[in-house]
């Protein structure tokens, strides 16, 4: 049976342990509702962490599947990427419901707006996050809901630090011939002109109206990352904009 543990590490951040039969494990810390581990049935880590990364709070940790919301980047008026990130969150104990996940280790997180939130944002809202873990899956399903009086507009990202090798062995299938806009020219719009995104130098780019399925293929490593999202729009830099799985 899948299994779900809590567990209070000496950093103090209480975190999540979700275990598949198959040997796959995923760890998401209450902080931030975040991601920070998911290894697969060889216990080999999928996922990137800075050893820059700020284990502290308010600083918001550098690695894993960060949560961006009210705000992704600077495309709005709040705090740069929101303040999810750098809250901590609940587990929820009356999630909504959901298809049945049947084989699946996941757990139900809650984020309610604050009175310091209401100052930053002033919305009222609540964000739940469902982290789901299958044998070669890990699937996130994020829900907003509005408890404001009024209607309220938002931007949300999961960004995806993914483990690959060394970048130039890294292509990117999926964005050919989409429009994007690059961060490195004033946010200027292109159009993509190569069969596959391959990287020589920095990157930051905004892929619009994106398909369904990503790949991210690692020729050194011989593994493929499948990011598949429905609901939002848009993907760029490995930041799918979206309720997303990644497959292996």
């Amino acid at each position: 049976m899948p299994l779900m543990n809590v567990f209070h590490d000496g950093d103090g951040f209480p975190r999540i342990v979700l275990a598949d039969p198959s040997g796959s494990s995923a760890e998401v810390l209450l902080y931030g509702g975040q991601v920070v581990s998911w290894k697969n049935e060889r216990r080999e880590e999928l996922l990137f962490m800075s050893s820059k990364a700020i284990w502290k709070p308010p600083k918001a940790i550098r690695g894993g599947l960060p949560v961006f919301f009210p705000q992704f980047g600077n495309l709005g008026t709040s705090e740069r990427n929101g303040f999810a990130r750098n809250r901590f969150w609940t587990i929820d104990s009356d999630p909504s419901p959901l298809p049945p996940s049947n084989n699946h280790s996941s757990v139900d997180l809650l984020l309610k707006s604050t009175d310091e939130d209401l100052k930053i944002w002033p919305r009222s809202f609540e964000l739940r996050l469902r982290v789901s873990l299958s044998a070669g899956k890990l699937t996130l399903i994020p829900r907003v809901r509005n408890t404001d009086t009024k209607p309220f507009s938002f931007t949300f990202a999961l960004r995806n630090y993914l483990s690959v090798s060394d970048i130039s062995e890294v292509r990117v299938e999926g964005l050919e011939t989409l429009d994007y806009l690059d961060n490195l020219m004033r946010r200027e719009r292109f159009t993509e002109q190569a069969d596959a995104i391959t990287f020589d130098g920095e990157v930051d780019r905004i892929y619009l109206s994106s398909p369904p399925k990503i790949a991210i293929i690692d020729h050194e490593k011989k593994r493929t990352f499948v990011l598949r999202k429905d609901g939002m729009p848009d993907a760029g830099n490995f930041e799918m904009f979206s309720s997303f799985f990644v497959g292996i």
